[in-house]
């Protein structure tokens, strides 16, 4: 199971997250985000065994490129709608691509579009809303425990300790959280994400 917590901004965070053993670390380049990061400050950071993931919303790939060379990213999530085309050219080895369910008519289109960018990347993220991210909500867990897609897929949207044991049953390899472990937008609270670890994982 892949754990990311997403939206960082403070390096006490991101050293605490890495030691705890959280496997991505999202730092989000939108400048209308609250969690907004540059560059420089996300080069700065070093963590030991987390990947650093740049998430990414309107930039093309030229533009991804050279903020994942400068930030020295490991993975890029793209939250803009990017076709397969821009996937493959990013390398499918770094790429989460984000997909949002309340578009789909029925979960069987969802695993079809899936099924369709699974070359293009390493996992397809699930997220609530209709675009973008960050809107502090979850997915119906119902749903998504009908969906047939063999491919790596995460689950992301308001998730945090007060829901994480359902969520559990949804079949997700991995979970993206964010505003559910957080004290204030962009800072994060230690406790929601070290009980978040042990419902996910059952590690104290």
């Amino acid at each position: 199971m892949i754990i990311k917590v997403c939206g960082m901004t403070r390096a006490e965070d991101v050293e605490f997250c890495d030691a705890l053993g959280i496997d991505l670390l999202g730092f989000i380049f939108h400048p209308e985000s609250p969690r907004n990061v540059v560059q420089d400050w996300v080069a700065a950071q070093k963590p030991g065994r987390a990947l650093k993931t740049g998430v990414f919303v309107r930039q093309g790939v030229e533009e991804i490129r050279a903020i994942a060379a400068k930030a020295g990213l490991d993975l890029l999530q793209l939250h803009g709608g990017h076709t397969v085309e821009q996937c493959l050219a990013l390398g499918p080895e770094r790429v989460i691509k984000t997909m949002w369910p309340e578009r789909y008519p029925t979960v069987e289109r969802l695993a079809a579009d899936m099924l369709l960018f699974a070359p293009a990347c390493r996992a397809i993220l699930l997220d609530s809303g209709k675009s973008g991210g960050g809107h502090g909500k979850s997915l119906a867990p119902k749903d998504l425990q009908r969906l047939q897609c063999p491919h790596p897929w995460y689950l992301a949207g308001g998730l945090g300790p007060h829901n994480l044991t359902v969520m559990k049953t949804t079949g997700a390899a991995g979970f993206d959280l964010n505003s559910g472990v957080e004290s204030a937008p962009g800072i994060k609270d230690h406790e929601k994400i070290r009980h978040a670890l042990q419902l996910l994982r059952g590690k104290p």
